[in-house]
């Protein structure tokens, strides 16, 4: 029995193995049920039946215009050789990010390179300190969703956005110019990023790896608090 590649509507089907509500599914959620059909690939398992045990889903992104970005869910490692096998090109490098405890079928199966953990944070309102700056200006991005930046020297110095969104979460990206660093001025786009998705009644998000200190203190000074969840990501090729 093998998996195959499904379009939306039939997306609803990934719904029962999902929570929509919970930080831990929040990625693999908007992946997998939100991204724009002409830009996601879903595979199913199995496919004789109408709930899925186990789905892997191959999106392509902006964050990596050569890799496209998979995640995956699998009750079993056979469920996980499956999707494997009928989601991923013999060959083709792909971002994968996971969920750590299901690290262990991709490594066991699937060439492995560049891994790292990165934790998952979640906003804290209670522990929010505004980071005032008047050179921080808000704005949209091209998809409508919130943008902060600070311009120096008719250059963009530091950045945040969002990556994605629910309806419930949405995930805050930053960057800061090395020049610039340690002025707050990556604190201070966070905190109005985060600040104006709450607003939205969304939860923000904040991604970074357990390596990276400086961007941990960004999270942690405006108010983001470790979940304890951590996401296993890496490149990773199918090679049989």
């Amino acid at each position: 029995m093998t998996a195959r590649t499904i379009l939306d509507p039939r997306r609803a089907r990934l719904r029962l193995l999902l929570n929509e509500n919970s930080v831990a599914d929040a990625l693999a959620s908007y992946y997998a049920l939100h991204h724009p059909p002409d830009r996601a690939e879903v595979v199913v398992h199995p496919t004789d039946s109408n709930q899925a045990a186990g789905f892997l889903v191959r999106a392509r992104t902006g964050l990596d215009l050569f890799r496209p970005l998979v995640t995956y869910r699998a009750p079993s490692e056979a469920v996980a050789v499956a999707l494997f096998q009928d989601g991923l090109q013999l060959g083709r490098p792909v971002y994968l990010t996971v969920p750590e405890p299901l690290a262990l079928w991709a490594n066991k199966h699937l060439a492995v390179s560049d891994a790292a953990l990165h934790r998952v944070y979640r906003f804290n309102p209670d522990k929010y300190e505004p980071m005032l700056n008047v050179l921080a200006m808000m704005s949209a991005g091209p998809d409508g969703m919130p943008r902060c930046e600070i311009r120096s020297g008719g250059e963009v110095r530091a950045v945040a956005g969002v990556n994605w969104q629910t309806t419930r979460f949405a995930e805050v990206y930053v960057y800061t110019d090395p020049a610039v660093r340690g002025r707050g001025w990556g604190r201070s786009v966070v905190s109005a990023v985060a600040r104006q998705i709450f607003k939205t009644g969304r939860l923000p998000l904040y991604v970074v790896a357990e390596s990276n200190d400086a961007s941990i203190r960004v999270a942690e000074a405006v108010g983001f608090e470790d979940t304890g969840l951590r996401e296993y990501v890496g490149q990773a090729i199918r090679s049989n």
